[in-house]
Parts: C-alpha cells; sequence; structure tokens
C-alpha cells in the first residue's frame, strides 16, 4: 500500500493542456525534421555519414576528414533522437492523463513508432546509395507520422463522445476524396524528385523518369486538387458550415502558394531553396488537407441528462380523537 502510495506521489495527472502542446510539438518536431532532411538531400551530404548505423566503419559519429556533409548529414540523425524524446514524452503524457482518454494512446504510440521506422528507412536509403524509391518512402513515411501527430492533437482536444457530422454525408465523401488526392500529389511529387537533379550525392542514381513528363503528370494532379477544393468551399458555405469552409479556404490558399514556388523553381531550373520550401509547403498541405477532414465533424461534450422532477404525494392520515 505504501508503495502504491509513493507512485501515486512521484506520476502525477497530465493536464489536457500540456498533452496538447506536446502533440503539437511532435507535429512542428516531424515537419522540422523533413525540411532539414532535405537541406542534407539539397547540399549533396546523403552520404555524409556513408554508412547505418555508424557514421563510418569505426566510428558512430562523424570524423574531421569528412568534412561538411558529414556534420550536416550526422547532425539531421541526431535531430531524430530529438524527436523521438518528444513523441516517447507524448506517450508519457497520454499515459499519465487522468481520466483516460479513449483512442489517444494508440495515436501517440503510432506517432512514436514512426519514428525508429523512420530510422530504419533513413539506414536503407544510405545503404541503397540513396535509391530515389527508397527516398521518396522515407519522405512519405514523415507525412504518415506527421499524419498520427495530427490526429493525437486534434483528438486531445476535443471530448470523448461520439462523432456528429456538421455536414451532409456527399460532402463528408468529397472531402475525403479531396484528402485522397492531397496524399497522390505527394507520392507523384517524390517521383517528380527522384526524377531530379537533387539526387542528394553526386553519385546517386536518379529514378529513370522523363522530369518534363512526370512533372507535367504532378501539376494535372495539383490542378484536380485545387478544383476540388473550390468545389468544397462553395459547398460547405451552401450549408452554412462556417468552420468547414474557412478549413477549405485555408487549404486552397496553401495549394496556391505551392503551386507558385513548384512553377517558378520548375522555370528557374529547379533551385535548392526554392525546392526546400516547397517540402515545407507538401508538409502544410497534407496538415491543410487533414484539418478540412477534420472539420466536416465534431465531438459534442455529453451533457448528464438531468432528473425528472417527481411530485410527492401524501396519504390521509386519520386522526383520532
Amino acid at each position: 500500500m505504501r508503495r502504491i502510495c509513493a507512485v501515486n506521489r512521484i506520476v502525477r495527472p497530465v493536464s489536457g493542456t500540456l498533452l496538447r502542446r506536446l502533440a503539437l510539438a511532435s507535429i512542428i518536431a516531424n515537419v522540422g525534421i523533413v525540411v532539414t532532411g532535405g537541406a542534407v538531400r539539397l547540399t549533396a551530404s546523403g552520404l555524409g555519414c556513408p554508412t547505418w548505423p555508424r557514421c563510418t566503419d569505426d566510428s558512430y559519429v562523424t570524423t574531421p576528414e569528412m568534412g561538411v556533409y558529414g556534420v550536416i548529414e550526422f547532425s539531421n540523425r541526431l535531430l531524430t533522437f530529438a524527436v523521438g524524446l518528444i513523441a516517447l514524452a507524448t506517450v508519457l503524457a497520454v499515459l499519465a492523463h487522468r481520466p483516460r482518454r479513449r483512442g489517444l494512446l494508440t495515436l501517440a504510440v503510432a506517432d512514436f513508432l514512426g519514428i525508429p521506422a523512420q530510422a530504419v528507412i533513413g539506414g536503407i536509403t544510405v545503404l541503397t546509395n540513396l535509391n530515389p524509391w527508397v527516398v521518396g518512402l522515407h519522405f512519405l513515411a514523415s507525412m504518415a507520422v506527421i499524419a498520427a501527430a495530427y490526429a493525437l492533437w486534434r483528438r486531445a482536444g476535443e471530448p470523448d463522445a461520439p462523432t456528429v457530422a456538421v455536414v451532409p454525408s456527399p460532402l463528408r465523401a468529397l472531402a475525403r476524396v479531396t484528402t485522397g488526392v492531397a496524399v497522390a500529389v505527394l507520392v507523384v511529387g517524390t517521383w517528380v524528385t527522384g526524377s531530379g537533379p537533387h539526387a542528394g550525392d553526386h553519385g546517386a542514381a536518379r529514378n529513370g523518369l522523363d522530369p518534363e513528363s512526370i512533372s507535367q503528370v504532378h501539376a494535372d494532379v495539383v490542378f484536380l486538387l485545387i478544383g476540388l477544393s473550390v468545389a468544397l468551399i462553395f459547398a460547405f458555405r451552401a450549408v452554412g458550415a462556417a468552420r468547414a469552409t474557412r478549413a477549405a479556404v485555408v487549404l486552397l490558399a496553401v495549394e496556391l502558394g505551392q503551386g507558385l514556388i513548384g512553377f517558378v523553381q520548375y522555370f528557374t531550373h529547379v533551385p535548392a531553396i526554392l525546392v526546400g520550401a516547397h517540402m515545407l509547403g507538401s508538409c502544410l498541405v497534407l496538415l491543410a488537407a487533414l484539418s478540412v477532414q477534420w472539420s466536416t465533424r465534431e465531438r459534442r461534450p455529453v451533457t448528464a441528462p438531468t432528473a425528472p422532477a417527481t411530485r410527492v404525494e401524501t396519504e390521509a392520515v386519520p386522526v383520532t380523537a
């Protein structure tokens, strides 16, 4: 009994506010590692540490002989530990939260397990000499982790109640289709990157696709996404869904900004700085699309039913003299 009391004094309940802040920090950290990972590739530092999990055959850390490329690549590896610590802290916060929240632990664990999975894929990327298909998978795995962290952040701010649709079912289906097309844009975008000049290392191979042709396919899918987003704005406004309308407007704005960066980088021969901005924009497109998806439903607090008023009847008691 004394041990249980001691544990209760050590492990104190975590507030919902702290839990949401940790989930938000996980989103930011994972977006940050996508951007820094892009910096590794754009500076041709992808093989700065030529092996994995060690940096060289004899050392887990970079050596002076490896120069700035080794420092850049190794620094990105170290950031993985920081992201993992945030994800671990989020899991512990979910476990310590009182009352226990339904579904939060699954999302927190998915976010946490995505970090070592990312490290393994990153190691395969190095061992395959930056194979462009594996590099693309590495990026998409980051998108999956970001999606899990975002779901945790949104879910942590909701009550434990059944979801209620705030727009008609056809519009919810249209939002899901739009999210699916946004994911398709990210997938095709990795094919464009794999055919372009930024291989991450001067000796890394490309995927063999024609850059001009695959860029046109990518642009076509982007135009489809923009068209669907415009349709969502008008449809949400028609049914009076203000919150969903705002989310769709934000999605369209992010898409237009991302599209502008894409066109400029294409016609300026893909400068590294714009490619890095485009990678950041990809994360924002995903987050904005998920925001639209979440805005089509909500969880309303369950109010305790009020007890019906009862009428008290008194029995007539005979009075005797």
